[in-house]
């Protein structure tokens, strides 16, 4: 299937969405939802730039300085475009009268900026206004094989440099957390990765308890537990792995005890994961490895989250989300325990649901030791 054909498909499918809701419109701006949609791909800004789908088309309305680069990324053929000294909420009121929006429901993206989502309703003032995540959040939570084969190749880059970086041992000694996430992001772009998916994570020693620590100027330290959480994009897909290493030295007993708990709620999790369970069941598989072992308390965040063209979408693994798993959705599962002061052990792969279970993408090592 051709990429043209992938978002056609996708266009038919919101189509048929809007018409089974009684909708007038979805109306996506520059955001991982308008890529899902239309194959474009573009930052917000301050230009008004839509993407309208109702139950019978889709058309954008866009800067005419956008004209030829939308017209050469998507297959929606209807471009309708305004220049810099017209008011484009003049094109907006001609495109509401052509597509018949009038006392309707509209359902603008989610990361709409307020800007923009004002002028629709000074636009349109007899619509109801809602968030297209209502509609769209379904139809993005099962990945298509395009997306599965973009997912995969970002796990086997992240897998790659994992073993990469974990073989360092003792040269990762007195490099700060800083020069070893440089030292991450370049390997991550020579393996054939595009970027980071996220601002690289590497927690050394106490550091290492703070689940969002990204990484600073402390000196990585003999026995140091690290905690190491890095991806890249591909084809607009992410990478989302994490392990937490011991570079050189002796760790703790303790630690050895932690790792060795959080190894095990890792794949609890995992082996929980297949088609029909509810979500929470994955979270619980996980949490309840770590409560047995003494640690409940210091896991302090949800088992896990999507991933696709957003690294954290749903459906999100938590200890309420009754949502039944369905071939193609695509999550982490990521159990840690975080003892303040001391250190910190997260062990993260990517997951896919199908048919008869579950697949890891990430492949890499899991343990503690260097290689």
């Amino acid at each position: 299937m051709t990429e043209s054909s992938v978002i056609e498909n996708r266009l038919e499918r919101a189509r048929e969405a809007a018409a089974e809701r009684d909708l007038e419109a979805l109306v996506c701006f520059p955001s991982s939802n308008l890529t899902y949609l239309s194959g474009f791909e573009d930052e917000p800004m301050e230009r008004h730039l839509f993407l309208f789908v109702t139950p019978e088309r889709e058309l954008f309305v866009a800067p005419e300085m956008y004209d030829h680069q939308i017209r050469d990324a998507s297959p929606v053929e209807d471009v309708r475009t305004w220049s810099d000294d017209e008011d484009p909420t003049r094109l907006l009121e001609a495109v509401g009268d052509d597509l018949d929006i009038g006392s309707g429901r509209l359902l603008v993206d989610d990361r709409m900026w307020a800007l923009f989502t004002q002028d629709l309703r000074a636009t349109f003032p007899d619509a109801s206004f809602g968030l297209a995540g209502e509609v769209l959040s379904d139809l993005r939570i099962r990945k298509d094989e395009a997306e599965l084969e973009a997912l995969r190749e970002a796990a086997r880059i992240s897998d790659h440099v994992s073993e990469q970086i974990r073989a360092l041992a003792g040269e990762a000694i007195g490099m700060t957390e800083a020069e070893l996430a440089a030292e991450i992001d370049r390997r991550l772009e020579d393996a054939g990765g595009s970027g980071v998916s996220f601002e690289t994570v590497v927690g050394s020693g106490p550091n290492g308890a703070r689940p969002h620590h990204r990484h600073g100027d402390r000196e990585i330290e003999s026995g140091d537990p690290v905690v190491l959480d890095f991806g890249t994009w591909v084809e607009g897909y992410p990478g989302d792995q994490t392990r937490t290493v011991v570079f050189d030295g002796e760790p703790s007993e303790r630690f050895l005890d932690v790792h060795e708990a959080v190894l095990e709620a890792h794949n609890a999790g995992v082996e929980a994961a297949g088609p029909g369970v509810e979500a929470r069941e994955v979270d619980r598989a996980a949490r309840q490895v770590l409560e047995e072992r003494g640690y409940g308390d210091e896991f302090i965040h949800r088992t896990g989250h999507g991933v696709g063209l957003d690294v954290h979408e749903p459906p999100y693994i938590t200890s309420e989300n009754a949502r039944k798993l369905e071939p193609g959705m695509v999550f982490s599962v990521e159990p840690g325990v975080y003892l303040e002061g001391e250190f910190g052990v997260r062990i993260e792969d990517l997951v896919v649901v199908t048919d008869g279970g579950c697949e890891r993408l990430n492949d890499s090592p899991r343990g503690w030791q260097s290689l």
